[in-house]
C-alpha cells in the first residue's frame, strides 16, 4: 500500500492510497486526475475522504460518486458535508477500510477552518491545510491557540509518521523559516534538498514528523532563536507559546 500524489489546480496535492486493486482518496478537489489515476493504475475506488469543506478539497466529490455511486464519503461532522449523505466524523473516531487492511484515527484540528480533521494510520497522517512542510494553514475561521494547540497534537506523533500535506508550498515556507531562523543548520539542508526536487518538478512531500519537528518554525516556538525573532516583529515580549506562533503566523501572512 502507498499513497500517491495527484497534482490539480495550481499547487493542490490530492492523496491516491492504493493497494493495487483499491484505493481510498484523499481531498479530491478535482474528480478528472482522480478518474485518470484509477483508469491508469485499474484501481477501484473504496473510499473518499475529505479534511475540510473548502472547495479545493471537495469540488470534486459529486463527479466521482457520479462514476462510482456506492463509494462512502466521510468528512468533518462540524462543517458543511460535500453531500447530504457523507458519513460525519469527530475527535476519536475511526475510518475502518477493510479493502486496504487500513484503519486510520480522526483527530479534530481546528484553526485553518473550525472543523477541520486529519486522519492518522499506518504511520501516515493527512492534515489537509493544517501542517505543511515548513509552514501550516492560514487561520481562516480560528484562532491562534486553536491552531497553536492543533499543531502541537501533530507534531508529538511519533517522528516517522510520513506527513501528506495538501499543497506544494515547501519552498516559499522554507524561505520564511529561514527568515525566521537562520541560523538552523538541518533547515539550510533541507532547503537545498527541496530546491533540487523543484528544479526536476518532483514532489517535497511526503515530509515526515521529525523532520518538520527540525525545520518547521511554527512547530519551535519554544527555540529561542525563533522566540526573539518573533518579538522582534511583534515589538514587545511575548510570554506564551500561543503568542509566538500568532506573531509568527502574521508575519507570514505578509512575507
Amino acid at each position: 500500500m502507498n499513497a500517491i500524489s495527484l497534482r490539480a489546480f495550481n499547487d493542490n496535492y490530492i492523496w491516491l492510497i492504493g493497494n493495487g486493486r483499491q484505493a481510498v482518496v484523499v481531498d479530491p478537489g478535482d474528480a478528472t486526475p482522480v478518474l485518470t489515476a484509477l483508469a491508469e493504475r485499474e484501481l477501484a475506488l473504496a473510499a473518499i475522504l475529505i479534511t475540510h469543506h473548502h472547495h479545493d478539497h471537495t469540488g470534486g466529490v459529486k463527479q466521482l460518486l457520479a462514476q462510482y455511486p456506492d463509494v462512502a464519503v466521510y468528512a468533518p461532522a462540524g462543517e458543511r458535508l460535500p453531500v447530504p449523505d457523507a458519513i460525519a466524523l469527530k475527535e476519536g473516531d475511526r475510518v475502518s477500510l477493510p479493502a486496504l487492511e487500513l484503519e486510520l484515527q480522526v483527530l479534530e484540528v481546528p484553526g485553518h477552518t473550525l472543523g477541520h480533521i486529519a486522519y492518522y494510520g499506518n504511520n501516515m497522517l493527512f492534515c489537509g491545510d493544517t501542517l505543511f512542510s515548513g509552514g501550516c494553514g492560514r487561520l481562516f475561521e480560528g484562532t491562534p491557540e486553536q491552531m497553536y494547540r492543533s499543531l502541537s497534537r501533530l507534531a508529538a506523533l511519533p517522528g516517522s509518521t510520513q506527513v501528506y500535506c495538501a499543497h506544494e508550498y515547501t519552498q516559499s515556507n522554507l524561505a520564511f523559516c529561514h527568515a525566521v531562523e537562520p541560523g538552523n543548520t538541518a533547515l539550510l539542508s533541507y532547503m537545498k534538498e527541496v530546491a533540487k526536487c523543484r528544479q526536476q518538478d518532483v514532489p517535497t512531500l511526503p515530509s515526515s514528523i521529525e523532520r518538520e519537528n527540525a525545520v518547521n518554525v511554527f512547530l519551535r516556538v519554544a527555540q529561542p532563536e525563533v522566540r526573539a525573532a518573533a518579538q522582534m516583529q511583534a515589538l514587545r515580549e511575548l510570554n506564551e507559546e500561543h503568542e509566538i506562533f500568532a506573531a509568527l503566523r502574521r508575519w507570514k501572512d505578509h512575507f
